[in-house]
């Protein structure tokens, strides 16, 4: 069935100190989005940069959301760290409550966590992980929705556990036939056209179609964008145009 609207979701504020990462500057791309998964500190961001893109996201009424990741500066977060799930616990509620002060000091509500690269994944594949942290989200805010890719082990646990989510749908990656995203450090320029209209029969008919040429079917709330893939902002304004021209309204959950 024809999604009637959709999240539109990117990553925000991941530089650190003087240095700046991404496809386009978060103050082009913020406006295009519904939700900030803003960067919480470990894999970047900083306490001025998380201030002053919280900050942002309220002028344009976009959703600020934590994005916590493994504490791995020098790797940008996708780096796997070996640590117990009860370490990498601590290190997510520390990562959301940080954030959560900035959205508080602007009088803004935090609206959902994403967890950030190689740890995203890690929730998605390690069961142990994916219980210990949906209870502690449990504990910390039961209506905090969670964002997450359908059908993996941290989705599975928050409806288990009757946490809110929120699935995701990559825009920018590709899939394989067990509905994971095929995995890559460097992503190059993409067709903006082509990517707008992979979302766009997403949101139609529900499929994707797989790095080997067979279509899926996908479950999804939100469309994620990278920031960082580079013609970020090329990319959110094709498929902000074809949603637009299929009358596919972009808002929060």
């Amino acid at each position: 069935m024809k999604k009637q609207w959709i999240d539109l979701n990117s990553d925000m504020g991941e530089g650190f100190g003087a240095w700046s990462i991404g496809g386009g500057v978060d103050e082009d791309i913020m406006p295009l989005i519904s939700s900030a998964n803003i960067a919480t500190g470990f894999h970047a961001g900083d306490p001025n940069i998380m201030a002053s893109t919280v900050a942002l996201a309220k002028r344009h009424d976009v959703g600020v959301g934590a994005h916590p990741g493994y504490r791995d500066l020098v790797g940008f977060g996708r780096r796997n760290i070996r640590a117990s799930a009860q370490e990498l616990v601590h290190d997510v509620i520390y990562q959301v409550g940080a954030l959560r002060e900035f959205a508080h000091f602007h009088d803004v509500a935090l609206t959902h966590v994403k967890l950030h690269g190689a740890l995203y994944m890690h929730a998605a594949a390690d069961q142990q992980f994916a219980e210990s942290l949906i209870a502690a989200m449990r504990r910390l805010d039961p209506e905090l929705p969670v964002f997450c890719m359908s059908g993996t082990h941290i989705h599975r646990c928050a409806l288990d556990a009757g946490q809110p989510v929120a699935c995701e749908f990559f825009a920018d990656r590709d899939y394989d036939d067990s509905g994971s995203i095929v995995f890559t450090r460097q992503v190059g320029v993409m067709d903006s056209q082509r990517v707008a209209e992979k979302v766009i029969r997403a949101c139609v008919d529900g499929v994707v179609e797989t790095v080997s040429g067979h279509d899926i079917e996908i479950d999804f709330a939100t469309v994620c964008v990278h920031s960082d893939t580079p013609g970020a902002l090329e990319l959110l304004k094709a498929v902000r145009a074809e949603l637009s021209n299929h009358g596919i309204a972009v808002r929060r959950g």
